[in-house]
């Protein structure tokens, strides 16, 4: 079984500056992104330990399994022997002096069904990233 969630945003500010704020630690925990922790490094290969809002008891381990500045960084976590996994994608795609955002997360494995019935709604949690990123992207473009 597979189910995702999805937000996107077109944002008023160039890949790089969306970028920086997408990479800086402090904004994301600082801003109203919906993060409560983030260790580890933000870069290709790093391994990442986040807490959210939504479910903050709970702590996810994470690798940066793709990171190419300016365009896309994934995310990847799981359980052992693929019975669960996410892979978070975080796009940038150009549009002439703005950038389009697209924040997607698809879970799966043969243990998918049962743990999306656990799951809380992520929809709001996706949604207010991608509006924290398109804020404070935007005034640090201005």
């Amino acid at each position: 079984m597979r189910f995702s969630f999805a937000a996107e945003s077109l944002i008023a500010a160039p890949p790089s500056v969306v970028w920086q704020v997408l990479t800086d630690r402090q904004t994301l925990l600082d801003g109203d992104f919906g993060l409560l922790s983030l260790e580890g490094d933000l870069k290709a290969g790093g391994r990442l330990r986040l807490r959210v809002a939504i479910a903050p008891k709970q702590s996810f381990k994470l690798k940066v399994s793709v990171f190419e500045p300016d365009h896309l960084m994934v995310w990847t976590g799981g359980m052992p022997f693929g019975l669960f996994t996410g892979t978070r994608r975080f796009s940038l795609t150009p549009q002439g002096a703005s950038t389009h955002f697209v924040l997607h997360e698809v879970f799966a494995g043969p243990m998918a069904g049962m743990i999306r019935r656990s799951m809380p709604d992520l929809q709001p949690s996706f949604d207010q990233f991608a509006d924290a990123l398109k804020r404070f992207s935007e005034e640090r473009a201005s």
